[in-house]
């Protein structure tokens, strides 16, 4: 799918994130950012994820349901691996290197089996909002969205969460997705950061964090259903 569902009269997004991000969708760089994807779409090779999920981490993870937020950097950018949630691809793909690592400290620190599927929906419809920090990319070009706009509409985001919510656990994994949790208050909620989980830095301190058995017990410590990792 190449045409885009979005613009700022009308943004195609779960109902309460839409309400909670109404402020955002009129301002100038909103709107240029709208103009920017919907030309990209149109006239490059490919981008990713497809039109229809460019918002599937707000659309699986309603604002009030949230528990777990996950920051990513960009989607995949190679063809059939984007689907709108940081780090998960679809069911028959291939699993890219980081979420293989994700499931190996997962099945260390919690004794969760490995599973054969990357897809993390199931995660997402536990309350974990697996959000990056760019929603679009350009087939075979990393990073070829950032700086358009996308930083400042996920910031808003995360500033929200962290504002409006309490008790919620945020998972910062690398420099980058830790310099994105500066808007997040410490005071009442739980961040833990950790390098990334690429093959480059996950010997550097991602195995081992455990992140996964971390959180939940914070999350059962405040009432709230454990995830099922």
């Amino acid at each position: 799918m190449r045409l885009v569902c979005f613009s700022n009269m009308d943004v195609k997004i779960e109902n309460s994130w839409k309400s909670v991000l109404r402020d955002e969708f009129d301002k100038d760089y909103f709107v240029r950012l709208t103009e920017f994807v919907r030309e990209e779409y149109r006239t490059a090779e490919a981008v990713f994820p497809p039109g229809n999920k460019i918002f599937a981490a707000f659309d699986a993870t309603p604002f009030d349901e949230v528990k777990v937020v996950i920051l990513g950097q960009d989607p995949y950018h190679n063809y059939g691996q984007a689907n709108g949630l940081c780090f998960s691809v679809g069911d028959s793909v291939q699993m890219p290197p980081s979420l293989v690592n994700i499931f190996k400290e997962v099945n260390s620190d919690t004794g969760a089996p490995i599973p054969t599927s990357g897809d993390l929906t199931r995660w997402a419809r536990q309350g974990v909002l697996l959000l990056n920090a760019t929603l679009t990319v350009r087939a075979h070009q990393a990073a070829s969205h950032q700086g358009r706009g996308w930083e400042q509409f996920t910031d808003a985001a995360v500033a929200a969460l962290s504002a409006r919510r309490e008790n919620l656990v945020f998972l910062l994994w690398g420099n980058y997705a830790k310099r994105k949790g500066a808007v997040i208050d410490r005071s009442k909620h739980l961040v833990l950061e950790s390098a990334h989980p690429s093959p480059l830095s996950a010997y550097h301190g991602f195995f081992g964090n455990h992140h996964f058995s971390r959180a939940n017990a914070y999350l059962v410590e405040h009432g709230k259903a454990p995830v099922v990792w």
